[in-house]
């Protein structure tokens, strides 16, 4: 056994026997955090089994390119995930070194089922978005829910969460808001603190769950609103000068211990002293701030596909290299590597890496900074000790009933009343509704809400409507760009009459899924009830709607009352709507009935 091999050993020492072990090549393959896929069964992804994403060839990056970080992405059981990654620790414990192979996941246990962001629960328990659990404003709640994240994902073998998101939903409009904890800087740093602790304490271990915090500087000011993904959106603005307030959620993470950050895509623009370049690309940002200011010593690993162009979903996907789209392939690496960033998320490309060192563009001792951190992850994580998960367990540790009521129960919490009558209607309170009653529904599962009511399939037969609609958006080309939620916040007016024209008939609750803040305007006073939701199924919605439940959660961030206040408002700057529909933190409290 090498010295590296025994857990005996405190991590530097461990760290300072692998690393000189290491040739050129190994220390670059470490600098790559790839995508990955589970095939069928939990075998390797083929050709033509990507579903459209860049996932092939994962045997040759582990065996030949030597990268052992990998970023699973969309759906797949969790055994499924078990199996495979069994299957790639195998495959990385025949290499020369044997360094094991660490496995990363965007959230999986909410309802957003986004290739780039998220995937749908599944069989993992289910819980609100981030944006419910800010509603909910609990610091337990999010410490619980992240513990509960922790054992799972353990479980099947993902060590890194790349979350949670400490970015501010300043601008209405981002696509991004349904992963954050809504527009509070002081709400946002309190809940990602205890994120970080959920997943396992502020260090990792070897029970952990590594937090990969994003996206520094604070990915929410988006000029217009739109979001860096694409060339459109590249840009991030200050106009409200609030560049620090957005700082402040990742500044407290720092100090609190997280080991891992992300940069966005996002390029900044009219900022005193910091070059108008991608953040990943950017030695004013990483180096001078992140690393200099902030003091933050571990992993910072770019934004997926900074450097090389792509096909996703069948639609063309430019590298996201903005300010810098002039430069090849290799200059971008060079860019990202001088600014500070120690990973390259996405891509895998370790020949770049080389290449730079032997034309002496980059020292092999930087590469040396950058890979004593990313093994001392390793080490810290347990990794080199338990190789592999048992896949015979993982039914039960998955998706248990406790993690399961729990995450409904952490539904019900996130859901917000914003009306409860008077209206047109009625007289008084709506809600809560009477058991047994005449029940009209759309968007619910009707045998879901018989076990509430009477459902009936006429609305002039039925004594209330429950109507469960998603915030609105502009529908964008195709691919890849369909899944982001962007444009304007207005109800469509056909869908807006309809709405309109049922609540003249009877008595209408609207439950409106609020991934970014709906303008919701035109139903406060013609609707019975308007709920906001966050990420939560039929039976939570319709305990709290049926008094089976308390309500109490408040709104995240403001609903503005028409787009003419969005566009006056300032990208930087939350709260920034001059007559809002609803404020940040309206919500009406409900007890449950007795």
């Amino acid at each position: 056994m090498h010295p590296y091999e025994d857990p005996a050993l405190p991590v530097p020492a461990r760290v300072g026997d692998l690393l000189p072990r290491m040739t050129l090549e190994e220390k670059a393959g470490l600098l790559f955090h790839s995508l990955a896929a589970v095939g069928p069964g939990g075998g390797l992804v083929g050709p033509g089994q990507g579903a459209g994403l860049p996932v092939e060839r994962i045997a040759e990056q582990i065996t030949d390119q030597r990268i052992s970080h990998f970023n699973v992405v969309g759906e797949a059981t969790p055994r499924d995930i078990a199996v495979w990654h069994n299957t790639l620790q195998e495959l990385a414990r025949e290499t020369r070194l044997g360094i094991p192979v660490t496995l990363s996941s965007d959230p999986r246990h909410g309802f957003v089922d986004n290739p780039a962001t998220s995937a749908a629960a599944g069989r993992f328990s289910q819980w609100p978005e981030p944006l419910g659990l800010a509603a909910a404003r609990d610091v337990d709640l999010v410490r619980a829910h992240a513990d509960v994240v922790r054992r799972e994902f353990t479980s099947v073998g993902i060590r890194v969460l790349l979350g949670p998101m400490a970015d501010l939903a300043s601008d209405p409009r981002w696509a991004r808001a349904a992963g954050t904890f809504g527009a509070d800087a002081e709400l946002a740093g309190r809940l990602t603190v205890a994120y970080l602790e959920g997943l396992g304490g502020l260090r990792p271990g070897p029970t952990s769950v590594a937090a990969m915090v994003k996206h520094f500087p604070g990915a929410g000011p988006q000029k217009d609103g739109e979001d860096a993904h694409f060339p459109y959106g590249r840009e991030q603005v200050y106009p409200g000068g609030r560049f620090d307030l957005h700082l402040e959620p990742f500044a407290r993470a720092i100090a609190a211990g997280a080991t891992q950050i992300m940069p966005y895509y996002g390029m900044p623009v009219g900022l005193d002293d910091v070059e108008e370049v991608g953040f990943g690309f950017n030695h004013d940002i990483i180096t001078g701030l992140l690393r200099g200011k902030l003091g933050f010593d571990g992993i910072v690993c770019t934004d997926w596909g900074l450097v090389t162009d792509g096909t996703i979903l069948g639609s063309p996907m430019p590298a996201r290299a903005w300010g810098v789209e002039h430069l090849d392939r290799l200059a971008r690496v060079e860019r990202i590597l001088n600014a500070g960033c120690d990973q390259l998320g996405g891509e895998y490309a370790p020949e770049l890496v080389v290449e730079l060192v032997r034309a002496g563009r980059i020292t092999e001792e930087r590469l040396d900074d950058s890979v004593r951190r990313i093994l001392a992850e390793k080490f810290r994580l347990g990794l080199f000790e338990r190789r592999t998960v048992d896949v015979d367990a993982v039914d039960d540790l998955v998706g248990s009933p406790a993690a399961v009521a729990a995450g409904v129960d952490a539904q019900r919490r996130s859901l917000v009343v914003l009306t409860n009558g008077p209206g047109p209607r009625a007289d008084g309170p709506v809600v809560p509704l009477r058991n047994g009653c005449r029940l009209y529904v759309e968007g619910v599962d009707t045998e879901v809400a018989a076990a509430y009511a009477d459902v009936t399939g006429d609305p002039d037969d039925a004594d209330v409507a429950l109507l469960r609609v998603g915030a609105p958006f502009e529908p964008r080309t195709e691919g890849f760009e369909t899944f982001f939620h962007a444009g304007s916040l207005e109800f469509p007016g056909e869908e807006r009459d309809r709405i309109l024209r049922l609540a003249e008939r009877l008595l209408v609750v609207l439950v409106v899924f609020l991934d970014r803040p709906a303008i919701v305007s035109p139903f406060t006073d013609r609707v019975a009830a308007l709920v906001g939701d966050f990420g939560a199924g039929d039976r939570a919605v319709l305990d709290v709607l049926f008094g089976r439940a308390p309500a109490g959660g408040r709104l995240p961030f403001e609903l503005p009352a028409s787009m003419d206040d969005v566009r006056r408002q300032r990208e930087d700057v939350p709260f920034d709507a001059r007559n809002p529909a609803f404020p940040h933190a309206a919500g009406l409290r409900l007890p449950a009935l007795p």
